[in-house]
């Protein structure tokens, strides 16, 4: 590092050009005891780069804790924390490196937008829960949790700053009559007794912080630190404010002995236990809505009441989901399980008859024992083609018998399975291996472990892969070998689409400062550029319809949504559709010139490019959904609790849902979501419980 200056504290005296090797941009924010930049790699990656001061650079126990910093946020498992990139606690100035967030601190955010309403309240306490959770189980302790220290990522809450966090195995102890923490936040032990902190002060201050986002405030208030710590220990805390739904919890939070506060665990179960108040109503419809009642909220005239044949021992169920968008509480509903609330019957059992003759609606358990997670499936060959915990399957479409199980070395990460070049391909171990399975039988057809790689994309015939030299290379599907490479243009990371019906895919680079993204359209046979072109604005591809490529249009600051751009390269021509309100990452499917978009936070809505209108929006209050798919009448996406929603694709009004399939492990977050999938007139898709479901598109009512 070549600092331009090195004496003062201040953000202006402290310049240097380079962290190692990565050259700082600019100053996104100063402390007491350092300056974060950001800066970018060589690659052009954006990192958050964390410099010291020089004078503490000289001083020996600050090393220290500097090095205790960098330990502690590489513990984590980086799900809800800023991963650390690189570091050198040695250096003449100390630095980290961290992955750059996109998006506001919660700090920022309330003094910008005010105090958050309860929804936003129950997915922050959720995923701020799901974070500490996360931290407490490598043995870290924060021990400066407060707004500053939390960032709204679209992707859900991260936790940063761990400076005076500290492991369970460290040797360093705070000195006596030393206080380190931030007053408002603190709990009371930190200041009685800061050398026998615990998890428990994380919790102390997660409901200070939940009290802050609420009023603005926090539960101790004073323009005097001193003031304020007298309050933390002796005095009971202000929640003025809180929903009332929230207080037990926060109160619980707030006690001042360690040992009454909730763990991260009992907060989520208490979370779960009280949702069914505030969620229930707005899951379940009691009756199929008409054209022309149920609009005042009551029932349709006429209308059969709703649907469970058997009515044993109802029980609701209640879900929390922290994940791929910024916060998030799981929707919660109050329904009875099939068959009076039993669980899901084992392998190919038929559950209920739906409204056409010929099919007849279906769940299996094909990974019946010792499963996790959602399974995730393809359409292939006249058959569903599934993996889950390691198992591949294959399920027959009509009543959901399984057809041959194959199991599968190396552990599954994100997405699904892909029917390509005649064979089911399988990613694992994070995109460094991947088997071919031949469809019909199961058998293994090849195996090979794939190069270091940003990125997999899988067309019909051909992988594609984008290579830590940014440059892409196209490897045949049916033999699994290398038939192409190609070097890319551009400055950032590139990303790769491709879409069904559409021969092409495509490349799409954005520009360094975001204000144009080169998108580059290729035959994945051969390489070969058809044409390229250069729309404005950070553009994310999602779908090819007719000629066209939609895209949406991303704040690179926030990570917001904010556009959608319809890109027609026979005429040169963008056309652009802002949003009325801006989206965090939202999911994405295209129907026509209609872009229908789920929102994180459960917004659904329908944005038609044509006539630059959005057609209608609503708000599901599923607060995590899959990406949304659709057909000519309906929307569909799965929930976070194992729901599938169906939603008028005209008047986007609720017609039908299944109901959740949590299974025994209902307090698990369940991390990648699987969209439904559409085949013919029936609906295919899975739940945490571990199960595949079909239903009849035709009558979503009658789910």
């Amino acid at each position: 590092m070549t600092p331009q200056r090195n004496t003062g504290a201040g953000a202006e005296a402290e310049l240097p050009e380079y962290a190692g090797h990565y050259r700082l941009e600019s100053c996104l924010g100063s402390g007491g005891m350092g300056v974060v930049h950001l800066a970018r790699s060589t690659s052009g990656l954006k990192l958050a780069v964390k410099v010291v001061h020089a004078e503490f650079a000289k001083d020996r126990e600050f090393r220290g804790r500097f090095r205790q910093e960098v330990a502690a946020a590489r513990k984590v498992s980086g799900a809800f924390t800023a991963p650390v990139v690189d570091a050198d606690p040695e250096a003449e100035r100390p630095w980290m490196a961290t992955l750059f967030i996109p998006g506001p601190t919660l700090s920022e955010h309330v003094k910008r937008n005010g105090p958050m309403p309860p929804a936003q309240l129950r997915r922050l306490m959720a995923g701020l829960a799901e974070a500490l959770g996360d931290i407490h189980r490598v043995g870290v302790v924060h021990r400066d949790l407060k707004p500053s220290n939390v960032l709204l990522a679209e992707d859900g809450p991260k936790v940063i700053d761990f400076g005076i966090s500290r492991p369970k195995d460290s040797e360093l102890r705070t000195e006596t009559g030393k206080l380190i923490g931030t007053p408002p936040f603190m709990a009371p032990e930190q200041f009685r007794r800061p050398r026998e902190v615990g998890p428990a002060a994380d919790i102390f201050a997660l409901g200070s912080v939940l009290v802050h986002a609420a009023t603005g405030r926090g539960p101790f208030d004073s323009d005097s630190p001193y003031v304020v710590a007298y309050q933390v220990v002796h005095d009971e805390p202000d929640i003025t404010g809180i929903p009332e739904e929230l207080a037990p919890l926060v109160l619980r939070c707030l006690a001042k002995e360690p040992e009454d506060r909730p763990t991260p665990e009992e907060l989520m179960r208490g979370l779960r236990s009280l949702s069914a108040s505030y969620d229930t109503q707005a899951f379940i419809p009691a009756q199929r809505v008409t054209e022309d009642d149920g609009a005042d909220g009551n029932p349709p005239k006429g209308a059969p009441p709703a649907a469970v044949a058997e009515r044993k021992t109802p029980r609701r169920h209640k879900v929390i989901a922290v994940g791929a968008s910024v916060l998030v509480l799981g929707g919660v509903l109050g329904s009875v399980l099939w068959l009076g609330g039993r669980e899901p019957k084992p392998t190919g059992t038929t559950v209920h008859g739906s409204t056409a003759a010929a099919f007849e609606a279906w769940q299996t358990d094909a990974v019946a024992k010792g499963g996790s997670g959602m399974p995730q499936c393809v359409d292939g060959s006249g058959k569903l083609l599934c993996f889950r915990s390691g198992m591949a399957f294959a399920l027959d479409l009509t009543d959901g018998h399984v057809l041959w199980r194959h199991r599968v070395a190396g552990a599954r990460t994100s997405g699904s399975p892909f029917l390509s070049g005649g064979l089911l391909l399988l990613p694992t171990d994070k995109g460094l291996h991947m088997e071919a399975l031949d469809p019909d039988s199961g058998s293994s057809r090849w195996k090979r472990d794939m190069p270091a790689n940003q990125g997999l994309e899988i067309t019909r015939n051909m992988v594609l892969v984008v290579g830590a030299d940014r440059a892409i290379t196209g490897m045949d599907s049916k033999s699994g070998r290398t038939k192409w490479s190609l070097p890319v243009s551009g400055s950032g990371t590139p990303s790769l689409s491709s879409f069904a019906g559409d021969p092409l895919a495509y490349v799409a680079s954005t520009s360094y400062h975001g204000t144009r993204t080169l998108v580059t359209a290729l035959d994945p046979a051969t390489g070969a550029k058809h044409w390229e072109a250069r729309p404005a604005g950070d553009l994310r591809p999602v779908g090819s319809v007719g000629g066209s490529l939609f895209l949406l249009s991303v704040n690179a600051s926030t990570g917001e949504t904010n556009a959608v751009v319809r890109y027609t390269p026979a005429a040169d021509a963008a056309r652009r559709v802002a949003l009325p309100v801006p989206r965090l990452a939202p999911g994405a499917t295209v129907r026509g010139d209609v872009v229908y978009l789920l929102s994180a936070g459960g917004s659904l809505e329908a944005v038609d490019v044509e006539s630059g209108k959005r057609l209608w929006q609503l708000q599901t209050s599923v607060s995590r959904g899959s990406a949304p798919v659709a057909d000519d009448r309906h929307v569909y996406f799965t929930a976070a609790d194992g729901r599938l929603l169906a939603f008028d694709a005209r008047k986007g009004t609720l017609v039908g849902q299944t109901p959740a399939r949590l299974g025994a492990n209902a307090g698990e977050v369940t991390t990648a979501l699987p969209a439904p999938l559409i085949v013919g007139t029936h609906i295919y898709a899975t739940a945490p419980d571990g199960t595949v479901f079909a239903v009849d598109a035709d009558d979503p009512g009658a789910w």
